[in-house]
């Protein structure tokens, strides 16, 4: 993978890492015509009470979608290495599943209402995070959700103009969560 943008946080980025995670993208170029460009961000934590300080945080964005690997060691070589493979291993899954659903049809989809919450718990918010939203149909949200291995992927239906959720349920199908206002 020729194109790429690396950042460093806390850290310089040698010529030595620049090459190393050259050499690893490499591995991924059999699957170029999937990868619209990537992105690679190396961190250092210097705060003492990390175990492993040296992270890694790769992203590929897809024909619709995104793959994403985090990896944290205490070395910055090996955790590129083990980010690279968690790409790798998604990336053949996501292949595997573009090519199985454009040949043979869509995934199967199920459409639930789920129950509301009966314990009365103190919540706390301990991260926020946003991300962009792309228009997909839901059936590319569940392959979407599958290749980063959530268990629920939040999406903007480009069939129904409005933001969903898809999750896997415990019997191995999909559920598809639709706001609808009272």
């Amino acid at each position: 993978m020729n194109v790429y943008k690396l950042v460093g946080r806390n850290l310089e980025i040698t010529e030595g890492i620049r090459a190393h995670v050259a050499q690893r993208l490499s591995k991924l170029e059999r699957f170029e015509e999937h990868i619209v460009d990537a992105r690679v961000v190396l961190s250092v934590k210097n705060d003492g009470t990390t175990f492993a300080p040296h992270r890694v945080e790769m992203q590929l964005n897809v024909p619709h979608g995104v793959i994403r690997a985090e990896e944290a060691r205490q070395d910055m070589y090996v955790a590129i290495d083990a980010a690279t493979e968690v790409l790798e291993r998604q990336l053949k899954k996501f292949r595997s599943k573009y090519i199985t659903r454009t040949h043979r049809g869509e995934l199967p989809l199920e459409t639930v209402t789920p129950e509301p919450d009966e314990e009365d718990m103190e919540v706390q918010i301990v991260r926020n995070k946003r991300f962009e939203l792309r228009p997909m149909s839901p059936e590319d949200a569940a392959m979407q959700m599958e290749a980063l291995g959530h268990d629920f992927y939040m999406f903007y239906n480009a069939k129904s103009d409005q933001v969903n959720v898809i999750y896997k349920r415990r019997d191995g199908h999909y559920g598809l969560l639709e706001p609808h206002i009272s």
